[in-house]
């Protein structure tokens, strides 16, 4: 049996429960030939599939076809045939005026179609399923158009701020997708025979469309793949892989892909369905791919998605904390606020699940960044910071570590309250100020009386500072202007 085929394991069906997709969207749920080289010799025909239909001749012209209730039930599969014919056919949808009676005709043909196999009216030959698959193919595997700055040459905007690309062919491409999504979830569709022609090569151009401009055609795509996922088993590993690929190459090449956030959509129904003990190899994905793609300029178009993402790993394992605390300082932006009012929406989220054994082993750095953030300029930045004290659980583990947690941050307080701009992030330091006063008097003392001697010493330096260069200056002067050099 070839590679590809094999029957899967227990643990590739139990590695991953599979719970529906998160949806942000609204959406559903040139001649391309699809290779199939790992399919299996065509054998006599079973009971499933019933007599051979032998695919009628092509045709030359777009012209209406009956309707299949006025047909003979036996004549259906050779009519479906013909149908898949007419919906080969590629039409201009660039001028509207152009080959208005085929494309009307064409999408009729497509509507039937879906009805036919949404209704389970007759289980489809399997000689009909390898047709209908290859007219999808031939229908959405295409060159998807330039974006707007590969043709102007000028550099990307904001992604968030672009106009969204919609593709002017969708009036089929919609019910192309509607017909290839009603054939996947059907349950007259059988797997061990959909797989001969969904296979890798078919899956692999699935995952390049989503890199289509078009939020339509992406939501359905989704929709899509999610539901191969959880249906064919075998191609699991491989579009686990294939899904990698596509973010390394977004974090290291491009930092361009207009679908990573239905990537992520994906992903996140798959991590909420692990097993424990997790595997090293998804481990590994959250170190070499998720955490990494907190690093491209255009993360607030997929943030939510990534962070719900890193979250579920948390909550899956605990011990990963650290991992993921670790990773987000390695990746926290220096110069762009809005992203680092979204790290720190997400370092929230990570604490909520973080035992006090993982807090500790990352303290220390998490809260000099977090003292930072406390005396950004930027009021977002340090309002966000200061919220984590509304937080009950990160209250309680910074109470079972403030004696770190205070010495790291108390500067920043009183920076805050001696000298920020901005009136709510003065009110919020006194009342972390207060709650670290009311939680330990006696720590508070100590920090306070360390911080006087720091400024004490600092004054020192600086006084010590000036005098000398005020000696430096005077022993020029006597010496005479002439030779000074001033600039």
């Amino acid at each position: 049996m070839k590679g590809g085929h094999r029957k899967p394991s227990k643990s590739d069906g139990n590695d991953f429960g599979f719970g529906p997709p998160r949806n942000s969207g609204s959406g559903p749920a040139n001649n391309v030939v699809v290779n199939h080289a790992s399919r299996a010799a065509p054998g006599p025909p079973s009971p499933h599939t019933g007599p051979a239909i032998v695919a009628p001749p092509p045709m030359n012209t777009v012209e209406p076809l009956p309707l299949f209730r006025d047909v003979p039930v036996s004549e259906r599969q050779n009519l479906f045939l013909r149908k898949l014919q007419v919906c080969c056919f590629h039409l201009d949808f660039t001028d509207t005026l152009k080959s208005v009676r085929e494309k009307e005709i064409k999408r009729q043909t497509l509507l039937e179609l879906v009805d036919f196999i949404q209704s389970g009216s007759g289980k489809i030959t399997e000689n009909c399923q390898e047709e209908m698959i290859k007219m999808v193919s031939v229908n959405i595997f295409r060159c998807l158009p330039p974006a707007s700055h590969e043709n102007t040459g000028q550099e990307s905007a904001d992604p968030e701020e672009e106009e969204p690309y919609l593709e002017p062919s969708w009036p089929h491409l919609q019910l192309v997708y509607e017909l290839l999504l009603r054939y996947v979830v059907s349950s007259d569709t059988d797997t061990k025979v959909a797989k001969r022609y969904i296979d890798h090569s078919f899956v692999l151009k699935l995952l390049d469309l989503f890199d289509s401009e078009d939020p339509r055609e992406r939501e359905y795509l989704k929709t899509i793949l999610h539901r191969i996922y959880g249906k064919f088993m075998v191609h699991r590993p491989f579009i686990r892989k294939a899904i990698n690929n596509i973010f390394y190459r977004f974090i290291y090449e491009t930092e361009r892909h207009s679908g990573i956030g239905e990537l992520l959509e994906i992903l996140g129904s798959i991590i909420n369905g692990f097993a424990l003990p997790m595997k090293e190899e998804h481990k590994l994905f959250l170190v070499r791919a998720l955490i990494p793609l907190h690093k491209p300029k255009p993360i607030s178009v997929y943030h939510q998605q990534l962070s719900y993402c890193i979250t579920q790993f948390v909550e899956k394992d605990y011990k990963l904390a650290d991992t993921v605390i670790r990773g987000l300082l390695k990746y926290w932006p220096v110069t762009n606020c809005q992203k680092e009012v979204l790290f720190l929406g997400e370092l929230e989220e990570v604490l909520e699940a973080t035992q006090s054994a993982e807090f500790q082993r990352c303290m220390v750095p998490l809260f000099r960044q977090i003292a930072r953030c406390l005396t950004s300029s930027h009021f977002q930045v340090a309002e966000r910071a200061l919220f984590f004290w509304n937080n009950e659980h990160i209250v309680s583990l910074i109470a079972q570590n403030r004696s770190v947690v205070l010495p790291i941050i108390f500067e920043a307080l009183e920076k805050n309250i001696q000298s920020h701009w901005n009136q709510a992030v003065h009110g919020l330091t006194i009342n972390v100020r207060k709650m670290f006063l009311d939680m330990d008097a006696e720590l508070f003392e100590e920090c306070q009386r360390q911080h006087a001697e720091k400024e004490s010493m600092a004054r020192d330096v600086e006084e010590q500072r000036e005098l000398t260069w005020k000696r430096l200056a005077d022993v020029a002067a006597q010496r005479g202007g002439d030779d000074m050099i001033t600039v």
